[in-house]
């Protein structure tokens, strides 16, 4: 059997590309990113098929008719979605695949793995300290209207509200000292971690 999954999410803001890119490099070679698909114009600077999928909101219906995904939403107007494939395109190099999704998703994954596959994820909810943080984080990065940062706001007080539901996840990051998180992941990722270097 190989490393299980891990199944990242928290809300915009909370630091979690930040600890995946340092969890990425610092163990290069060992985790691999589940890219999604995306029905979003690419920002400057993303490349398709490294930072999403970009595609259009046709084919990627089609896609999860046929049952393609193991989650989707919807956010903003736009689709987002991990496809099976791209979960396996990660998995069949014996590395642990990373996916980042929504608190929705988290609920969709759970649902249908435990039914569906034997994926068997590791769960993990990067929260913010508090909404005061999160906020002023999210306006510091000036990339938002206040329209969509309104919306991101009200989307991140959703996700610290439902994280707290008992058994959806392995564990709950509380990011206020990004070292002091980024040890708290990497301790609980250990098992996995070895197993794929021992593995090479």
């Amino acid at each position: 059997m190989g490393p299980r999954p891990v199944v990242l999410s928290g809300p915009s803001g909370a630091g979690k590309s930040t600890l995946m890119k340092r969890l990425m490099k610092e163990h290069e070679g060992v985790f691999g990113f589940c890219v999604s698909h995306t029905t979003r114009n690419p920002r400057p600077g993303e490349e398709d098929g490294k930072d999403y999928h970009y595609t259009t909101k046709e084919a990627m219906q089609e896609g999860i008719d046929r049952g393609d995904f193991i989650e989707n939403a919807e956010f903003s107007g736009n689709m987002y979605g991990t496809s099976k494939s791209a979960i396996e395109d990660v998995i069949a190099k014996n590395i642990i695949c990373i996916l980042d999704v929504d608190i929705q998703g988290v609920k969709k994954i759970r649902t249908l793995v435990s039914k569906d596959t034997d994926l068997d994820p590791i769960y993990i909810s990067i929260q913010p300290p508090s909404m005061d943080v999160l906020e002023k984080r999210l306006r510091d990065r000036q990339t938002e209207t206040e329209e969509s940062l309104q919306k991101r706001l009200e989307a991140a007080r959703l996700d610290m509200e439902l994280s707290k539901e008992p058994g959806l996840f392995d564990m709950v990051i509380i990011n206020d000292d990004l070292e002091k998180a980024y040890e708290e992941l990497t301790a609980l990722l250990s098992d996995e971690i070895n197993k794929v270097l021992e593995a090479k």
